[in-house]
């Protein structure tokens, strides 16, 4: 079987499914999907409950460069949503009716978060970060 890919705008990840690339959960391009990351300030990330099963929604500050997305837990490790998706949750993260699954990549290394710290700092302000953030000894990337 041949699948029509020329209407797909954004690949998707869908958990309960074996599917590793699925159809579009929006009609917006993949440009309009970065252009609309790049004007937002907060994403919805739900993440399924380790202990409850069920899915936890939760606003959440981001950095996206190109094809990523820059996560930083606000309690760090602490994080009960960093903690969800260590074990093995899939992050589903929507925006404006757009919403698209991934799998996060943690970053643990020092110089690794760091990094991200440093572009929340550019894009929220070093007082907001310290004001909101209390422990910086993890990340999280995910490609989109």
């Amino acid at each position: 079987m041949v699948m029509d890919t020329s209407q797909w705008h954004l690949g998707v990840v869908k958990p309960e499914t074996n599917i590793s690339y699925i159809g579009v959960y929006t009609t917006m391009s993949k440009e309009d999907v970065h252009q609309r990351l790049d004007g937002a300030t907060e994403i919805t990330l739900s993440v399924k409950g380790r202990n409850s099963g069920k899915e936890i929604p939760r606003p959440v500050w981001f950095v996206h460069e190109g094809n990523t997305l820059y996560l930083l837990p606000v309690q760090g490790s602490d994080t009960n949503w960093y903690k969800n998706m260590l074990a093995g949750s899939v992050l589903k993260v929507s925006l404006d009716g757009m919403e698209t699954y991934a799998k996060g990549k943690p970053i643990t290394d020092g110089d690794g978060v760091e990094g991200v710290v440093r572009k929340f700092r550019d894009k929220y302000g070093e007082g907001d970060v310290k004001k909101y953030y209390s422990k910086f000894d993890v990340a999280v990337e995910v490609l989109l």
